[in-house]
């Protein structure tokens, strides 16, 4: 008898434990619900009615080839060693999972108990990220070579145990309130299927041009992941499928086919940038926890304003472009890139608040939210890498770029709805009678800026530098490259992180979260 542990990979198609152990036999097809998982900080209502959506998809996937998911509730050694003796389990196959802190212990402990035990654990590799990777040299050609692997299959001979599941548990047991997400996005395989279909043949032609603007992004982006950070969809198979439509471009006009060819490009080196950030936690799991340059540790710890937090965290900062993607953030569960970059850069940067609040927040907000990325992200907005050029934005400038009419913040503030697009972007300049005219009081229907952008950037740039000029920095930012660093491109060894850059060039961000 074989064991298959599903974890964040709720799929049937490409999953190599689920092909591999059925091909060897009968198996049981195991999803462990773990209340204490869902105590982490990092995790909220949000996500946990996501999964709900995706295990009952799994099922009716499972069950159109006559198989059964069985769902079991309570802690994963527990309930694997009970499977195991009382099936008499030879095998358990998973993929290595390289998520949050507590997941991690949670595989210690099972790796425990497999080595004192007859039982064999076959933990394979997932989206190109490789366990136990002794150097970064050379990572990005094996995960092309894992990219191009054939897609694998459920046998078309397999049988699985029929086992009786338990109820998942409601969110209110497990103490997860509502938290402001409206309309979710549809979960499941075929849901992620028809996503990308729909991006490859229509929505994805302009995806370069348009991923930036929050106008545009949630149409051109391929909105897949969410599905990536559930695992209804894999990495691999979404790489070739966009790979296959780009060799069959003649069905689109001639003017049109470097436009495609560009996008599609453009999205397989993301879905590339996505693992390459996951594996940096793989071979760094402090990152969730701890900035990565030594020097950096502590860096804005010496105070804590509570109030500029709590705004930033509201969407009442003062600055409608912050509080307009804050609000829609809130409501959703998803931004494109550039302003979730932003808002981590805003409040690093002109509020001076310590990453780890705005990390953990953030998580609990980010429908997609994946660890590897999310903390590797949010250090590289903070400025707490030493390997990364420090991007400070103008949220003025970005608002005038990205919204040039204040559509998209006058659907999500609601307050400025009257203010004219002279004015949307900088609402405190408008004098008593433009105020009354647009129907907004700044500093009481609508708060005055937190903080002035000039002198807080100002502030910041000179703290950022007084921290690169120190001894030992530059060679501790080379020990993080090497162990960490993209080889994509050779970057000039730390000295690129003594300027500080603002990040207003447009497409100037790698988005991740197509």
């Amino acid at each position: 008898m074989q064991l298959v542990w599903f974890k964040h990979d709720l799929r049937i198609s490409d999953h190599d434990p689920l092909s591999f152990a059925m091909r060897d036999g009968m198996a049981i097809l195991l999803y462990i619900l773990e209340p204490e998982l869902w105590k982490q900080p990092d995790l909220s209502f949000r996500h946990y009615d996501f999964l709900g959506r995706s295990l009952s998809a799994l099922e009716e996937d499972l069950e159109k080839k006559g198989h059964k998911l069985l769902i079991r509730v309570g802690g994963a050694v527990e309930i694997l060693k009970e499977l195991c003796i009382r099936h008499n389990v030879k095998k358990i196959y998973s993929y290595n999972e390289t998520w949050n802190g507590w997941t991690r212990k949670r595989d210690a402990k099972v790796r425990e108990w497999v080595n004192a035990s007859p039982v064999k654990w076959i933990e394979l590799q997932h989206n190109g990220v490789i366990s136990n990777l002794s150097k970064r040299d050379g990572w990005s050609s094996l995960w092309y070579k894992e990219m191009r692997k054939p897609i694998t299959h459920l046998p078309v001979k397999s049988d699985t145990l029929n086992i009786e599941s338990q109820d998942l548990p409601t969110s209110d047991s497990l103490g997860l309130k509502h938290d402001g997400i409206g309309k979710l996005m549809k979960a499941g395989s075929d849901e992620a299927g028809k996503l990308l279909d729909s991006f490859i043949e229509k929505r994805g032609r302009r995806y370069t041009f348009e991923m930036s603007s929050p106008l545009t992004a949630p149409t051109a982006c391929s909105r897949l992941s969410n599905h990536f950070s559930y695992g209804s969809f894999s990495i691999r198979q979404a790489f070739q499928t966009v790979t296959k439509a780009a060799k069959s471009l003649n069905h689109f006009p001639v003017e049109d086919r470097s436009i495609w060819t560009s996008s599609f490009r453009s999205f397989q080196s993301r879905l590339r940038w996505h693992c390459h950030f996951i594996q940096k936690l793989e071979d760094e799991m402090s990152i969730e926890f701890e900035s990565l340059h030594p020097d950096l540790v502590g860096l804005r710890e010496e105070s804590v304003n509570e109030e500029f937090l709590e705004r930033w965290k509201l969407g009442l900062t003062g600055y409608p472009m912050i509080d307009a993607c804050m609000r829609s953030l809130i409501s959703t569960g998803w931004l494109n890139f550039r302003m979730r970059a932003m808002l981590v850069s805003f409040a690093s940067y002109h509020l001076w608040i310590h990453w780890r609040p705005l990390s953990v927040y953030l998580a609990n907000l980010f429908l997609d939210y994946e660890p590897g990325i999310h903390y590797s992200q949010v250090q590289m907005q903070s400025g707490t890498t030493g390997i990364n050029a420090v991007r400070i934005y103008n949220p003025i400038k970005q608002s005038m770029d990205h919204d040039p009419t204040g559509a998209f913040i006058r659907r999500w503030v609601p307050e400025l709805q009257d203010v004219g697009s002279d004015w949307i972007h900088e609402p405190w300049k408008m004098d008593a009678s433009q105020q009354q005219n647009a129907q907004v009081k700044i500093g009481d229907t609508y708060p005055a800026p937190l903080t002035e952008h000039s002198p807080s950037v100002k502030l910041a740039r000179a703290k950022m530098a007084d921290v690169f000029h120190r001894k030992g920095f530059r060679e501790a930012s080379k020990a993080v490259y090497e162990k960490l660093g993209s080889r994509r491109r050779q970057p000039k060894r730390s000295g690129r992180s003594q300027k500080v850059k603002r990040a207003d060039k447009p497409n100037s961000q790698l988005s991740l979260f197509v």
